[in-house]
């Protein structure tokens, strides 16, 4: 066997692959693989958890302002708006995932961590599990307002 035509085959084949790498590593970092953000994720995920519906209307703005507060004092050592910081960043979540799915998130972190595939995938992308907050269904519900108020910025 030829060793001499062998060692052109691998290193073509390391070529091809290194250049593949990049290509991909480009385009994610451009942008290019929006899975996680695309309309479809959300369709319907209601998440796992004790939130089945939600009724939405017109912003509250007392809403707003409660969860802002619980927002300050309870989650924003690990998550910004524009910015990922321990946690993903959360501008335009209510656009990418359902009232329920947010509010159990927050209620319910761990098992939709565990359970819940975007959770799974979440946890896969920031290699961070987020912590219980204790957090009343009520508060979550004042959180997700706060979130679609500044979703309207």
């Amino acid at each position: 066997m030829n060793l001499s035509k062998l060692n052109g085959v691998n290193h073509r084949l390391k070529i091809g692959l290194i250049l593949g790498l990049l290509m991909s590593m480009t385009i994610i970092a451009c942008g290019g693989d929006k899975t996680e953000e695309a309309p479809a994720s959300k369709a319907g995920s209601k998440g796992i958890g004790p939130v089945n519906s939600v009724t939405l209307g017109a912003i509250d703005q007392s809403m707003v302002d409660r969860g802002k507060k619980q927002f300050e004092a309870k989650c924003s050592a690990c998550h910004k708006f524009e910015e990922k910081v321990v946690g993903p960043a959360l501008q335009d979540v209510t656009l990418r995932r359902t009232p329920e799915w947010i509010m159990n998130m927050i209620l319910n972190p761990v098992e939709m961590t565990q359970k819940d595939p975007i959770g799974q995938e979440l946890l896969g992308e920031h290699l961070t599990q987020m912590t219980f907050q204790n957090i009343k269904e009520e508060e979550a519900r004042e959180i997700l307002e706060y979130f679609r108020k500044m979703d309207l910025k």
